[in-house]
């Protein structure tokens, strides 16, 4: 579990495999190959109320799920191959006036209260894995270095499986660049097209095509229902940290760091909390407690 909801923007960091500093849970979580996941992911440590946007403050953007094969996931670090199994990019809205109008993983992933339906290939071998499932917020991403990766990587033992599928995989770091046309990009503009970052999603993988509504556990699953792993005592329930998000508008409101504190168009809170102010970062888009 991430220790924080701070976002990593070095894409050449160690931090960028698993979030910083994270601490493992205390199991594992056992899936059969060719069953589908849910990963639930929300902007602030212990928030699952489906009153809030999961990761708020339009904090656009895809979502990316990788896995990496290793020898045992209660200790590994992230730093063996990846292969991407499911993402849920962009898609143009054609009644929208403008790019923050389009369609975007993020916002599949707040329309079903921060869950995200998720294939475990059926052709990978039994054995331990690591579940990477990561939010990119692009909303200050028009220069380079400011896209905000937020990310949770899952322990999983795969059994059930009669494959030996072997797909090429990518590193982290080096899967990305910051000049990337899927991270070096201003998405308030009208866009024609989006790549999302990294490889290719895996033969075996899935998409979700950005703008569909929410199916099976997306839509059915009683938050805190599910089964969950046993955390360490210094974490969080069995949530990840995703964007840092802003609070609603009203009195009495506070916004965490790095949430949205004011930009055109924008209604919610604008008080930032004790020793963070509100700065423009994407002027007139967007503004920024820091």
């Amino acid at each position: 579990m991430p220790r924080s909801n701070s976002p990593v923007q070095n894409v050449a960091s160690n931090d960028i495999r698993c979030n910083a500093s994270p601490g493992s849970a205390a199991s594992k979580c056992p899936v059969r190959a060719g069953d589908t996941v849910t990963v639930e992911m929300h902007a602030q440590p212990g928030d699952r109320s489906c009153a809030n946007e999961a990761i708020g403050g339009a904090h656009y953007g895809p979502v990316i799920v990788y896995l990496s094969k290793v020898d045992n996931a209660a200790t590994a670090d992230g730093s063996a191959g990846w292969f991407k199994i499911f993402q849920d990019g962009w898609a143009a809205n054609p009644s929208g006036g403008s790019g923050d109008d389009d369609f975007w993983g993020v916002k599949d992933l707040n329309r079903c209260c921060g869950k995200m339906n998720v294939k475990i290939p059926s052709d990978v071998p039994n054995g331990d894995y690591l579940l990477r499932a990561e939010v990119i917020a692009l909303h200050t991403a028009g220069s380079s270095g400011n896209a905000q990766f937020y990310m949770t990587c899952y322990q999983l033992t795969v059994s059930g499986s009669s494959g030996s599928a072997s797909p090429a995989t990518v590193r982290f770091p080096g899967a990305y660049s910051a000049s990337d046309p899927g991270i070096l990009v201003n998405i308030h503009s009208r866009m024609s097209g989006y790549t999302v970052p990294g490889p290719a999603v895996y033969s075996g993988g899935s998409t979700k095509n950005a703008g569909s509504s929410c199916s099976a556990c997306e839509a059915t699953c009683t938050v805190g229902s599910s089964p969950s792993t046993t955390l360490g005592s210094t974490q969080p329930s069995s949530t990840s940290g995703g964007g840092g998000g802003g609070g609603g508008g009203g009195g009495g409101c506070s916004v965490a760091a790095y949430g949205q504190c004011g930009g055109q168009g924008y209604t919610g809170c604008t008080t930032c909390g004790s020793g963070l102010r509100c700065v423009d970062v994407s002027p007139p888009w967007y503004s920024q407690c820091q």
